[in-house]
């Protein structure tokens, strides 16, 4: 048995010298082609490791990760994107619209969008769904509140942004598919909470092909119950065609569905990705901001009070907040854009090379990938005075103690130090409905409520593990009635 061992040890020494020396010849090799090569490649950001790469670089919370890595990019090049996260597990195979490259199905969808879902006879149901929404939101907080009950703030600012989006890609149906809504809603969380349980060595690295602890094979799962439920909804619609009003986003995109005249061959597929999109997007991105607002309102007592007062001065008594007076709030709206810029709903964004070029010098080569770092660039010293503070004064001119005017800063991705919204042809096309999203719904709870934090003191503001910047602990509070616009 001694001697079993002795030869076990003994080629296990054998083997590890073995792999070691594959990786260091690997290695010298690559660095003897690139030396050879006339092209001149970006700089690596430190040693890359055998196997692993740069992988050990990078924390549970990706754009922290990211935040010395800054990159100028030329727009044209870089308009493609690509999937993230962990698509080995995704039902859908190359239909995203949001990852979609820079080509004929994206600019069809993108021109879908903004001549039919955010213009024309839909915006103005946008305003109407969000002053519905609003509504719905107080009342059940005011409900909270006359119960003595902590309020979900996480869970009710999920549900009004869900409702948001479903309302307007499916407003025909949406009335009789109310409970299949909400279990799409409950499956979207599901998928994104298993998304962010596979670590960065299980999409990235060399557990990527192995789903070691089953998260994967939970999300497919979810997937296709998702999918289940989306696919009744599809077969309704299909056979029940309403010939009156208006057409909504759903019954758009199946008419496009297997018309051999039609611009670009949409499927089914390509469908149920795109609803999964947008839900994606209103929880992660517009939810998500709405509650660092209000963290950031309830830990700056100061900020809140201005804000108050400001609201009470320009909204007529009585009245709840609404979309008409916004322009007219100046430092509530520099309040979502202080937020915007500490909280980013894109702290990273993804681009793809379409074909090779040079930047700042370098040659990048075509299909190149890579991470500009919102997160870092709107956090920059060098740009931002004291960037890691809650300051909304710094969105106003001649601020002073009398409110101000709002500073013009671009928030559409032309001005480069602020990109809360990416920038370039794939800047967010609902930038200006996320932001009147946010501005109204957080005038609305800074105008009817007082909150409070259970057990006393401030919100934990640490961000969350995963792609998106998100808070890492839900937010509950309690509320105090401060004014109820319904009486």
């Amino acid at each position: 048995m001694a001697v079993t061992n002795l030869d076990l040890t003994r080629y296990t020494f054998y083997l590890t010298i073995f792999v070691i020396s594959c990786f260091l010849l690997r290695a010298l090799f690559a660095r003897l082609a690139d030396s050879s090569s006339s092209s001149r490649l970006p700089p690596s950001p430190a040693l890359s490791l055998p196997v692993v790469g740069h992988i050990y670089l990078l924390g549970s919370s990706l754009p922290k990760s990211f935040q010395t890595l800054i990159l100028k990019t030329r727009d044209a090049e870089f308009s493609s994107r690509f999937e993230m996260g962990p698509v080995q597990y995704s039902i859908y195979k190359q239909t995203g619209f949001i990852t979609a490259p820079y080509g004929h199905y994206y600019r069809f969808m993108k021109r879908l969008c903004l001549t039919r879902l955010f213009a024309g006879s839909q915006l103005d149901q946008f305003r109407r769904i969000l002053k519905e929404e609003v509504e719905r939101l107080v009342r059940s907080v005011l409900e909270c509140s006359g119960e003595g009950r902590s309020c979900d703030l996480m869970g009710e600012l999920t549900t009004l942004t869900n409702n948001i989006v479903f309302r307007m890609i499916m407003s025909k149906r949406y009335s009789k598919f109310v409970e299949e809504a909400r279990e799409l809603r409950r499956l979207v969380v599901e998928i994104m909470e298993l998304g962010a349980k596979l670590g960065v060595s299980e999409v990235f690295g060399p557990l990527k092909r192995y789903d070691v602890f089953g998260h994967g094979k939970r999300l497919t799962e979810a997937m296709r119950r998702y999918d289940g439920v989306l696919e009744k909804i599809l077969r309704d619609y299909e056979e029940n065609v309403d010939e009156g009003g208006e057409s909504d986003l759903l019954e758009m995109l199946l008419g496009s569905c297997g018309d051999g005249n039609a611009e670009v061959e949409v499927t089914r597929d390509h469908i149920k990705h795109f609803t999964f999109e947008m839900l994606t997007a209103s929880i992660d991105t517009t939810s998500a901001a709405l509650q660092w607002a209000m963290a950031n309102l309830i830990n700056h007592r100061a900020v809140f009070k201005k804000l108050r007062d400001e609201i009470e001065s320009v909204v007529a008594p009585a009245k709840l907040i609404g979309e008409s007076d916004v322009p007219s709030l100046p430092y509530l709206q520099a309040v979502t854009k202080e937020t915007l810029r500490l909280h980013t709903p894109t702290p990273l964004i993804f681009r793809e090379c379409s074909r090779d070029c040079k930047v700042m010098g370098y040659d990048v080569k075509a299909q190149t990938r890579l991470l500009m770092n919102v997160y870092a660039i709107m956090r920059d010293p060098d740009t931002w005075r004291d960037p890691d503070a809650f300051v909304p004064e710094r969105f106003l001119v001649n601020s002073g103690d009398g409110g101000g005017q709002l500073d013009q800063i671009e928030s559409r991705g032309r001005d480069f130090s602020y990109l809360p919204f990416g920038g370039g042809r794939r800047g967010c096309m609902g930038a200006s409905q996320a932001s009147m999203v946010m501005q109204v719904v957080v005038g609305a709870l800074a105008q009817c409520f007082d909150w409070e934090v259970n057990g006393g003191g401030n919100v934990d503001i640490n961000v969350g593990s995963g792609f998106s910047g998100a808070m890492a602990s839900p937010l509950v509070c309690r509320t105090i009635t401060h004014f109820d616009p319904f009486k």
